[in-house]
């Protein structure tokens, strides 16, 4: 069994106090308001999916959440620290502790699996070159990728790359990973194997995660609560167990159509 670093592992205990927090957030592009005053939080080391259709302001909410974006108002908080009037020092380590996990995977074309996760390790300049290779080694067995040390990014497939970024983010040792759409364009096997290794990392890890998604299935093997977004407010957010009670009309249209089944299937 993968030895996982201390700081991944005690330290990330879950606890009911926020380790995230938004309060009131709101920003529009121009006339085009995306997120229209919106409230949720997340324990340390519990898993929120955000759901709802494109478009809503679901990467929106992540991109706020590290910086790249500042609302037009509202608070957003980690670990109680004010994101919003942050300069870029200190959100560096905001994006440390909380770090992205995108659809593509964002891995380096010209460097193998091996030299993609090591490369940010090297960039941080801590770490001897064996701490390093030993590092790596461990975040591939840990998302069941050892055999893919040496492969180039071309060469895998849309799910290879997903774990391979995972065990990219998990390298730097941050306290919570932000997933966006982690099962666009797989197949439900491969869909099934991410949201186990994003299960498993919460358990043995106990890490603290957002999962953005419109697929209702994932959602529900993965999620401690829910925010559904639509038209830019939050029509929900509570308890994943009370999501698919939700008496709100929007609520029940997306569960309505998630349920649909076409005729002769």
């Amino acid at each position: 069994m993968t030895e996982v670093p201390h700081d991944l592992s005690a330290a990330n205990a879950t606890s009911h106090e926020p380790f995230i927090e938004f309060r009131d957030v709101s920003i529009a592009f121009g006339p085009h308001v995306v997120l229209d005053h919106v409230s949720f939080h997340i324990p340390r080391g519990q898993t929120l999916c955000i759901l709802g259709r494109s478009g809503v302001g679901k990467s929106v909410a992540l991109r706020i959440l590290l910086g790249f974006l500042k609302p037009d108002s509202g608070s957003v908080l980690v670990e109680g620290r004010e994101v919003t009037t942050m300069d870029e020092r200190a959100l560096q380590q905001v994006r440390h502790d909380v770090t992205m996990v995108f659809q593509n995977g964002a891995l380096f074309d010209s460097l193998t699996v091996g030299e993609n996760i090591a490369f940010p390790l090297r960039e941080a300049g801590h770490l001897e070159e064996d701490q390093i290779q030993q590092l790596v080694a461990s975040m591939l067995e840990l998302v069941d990728a050892a055999d893919l040390r040496d492969a180039l990014p071309s060469s895998l497939s849309t799910g290879q790359k997903r774990c391979v970024a995972i065990a990219r983010a998990l390298a730097a040792q941050p306290r919570a990973i932000l997933y966006d759409e982690p099962t666009t364009m797989v197949d439900p096997l491969v869909a099934r194997l991410i949201g186990d290794l994003i299960q498993r990392l919460k358990l043995q890890l106990g890490l603290t995660s957002i999962v953005v998604t419109h697929d209702m299935r994932f959602s529900r093997r993965l999620a401690d609560s829910v925010l559904f977004l639509e038209s830019g407010q939050a029509r929900f957010f509570g308890p994943a167990s009370e999501f698919e009670l939700c008496s709100d009309p929007r609520v029940r249209e997306f569960l309505d159509l998630d349920a649909y089944v076409l005729p002769g299937r």
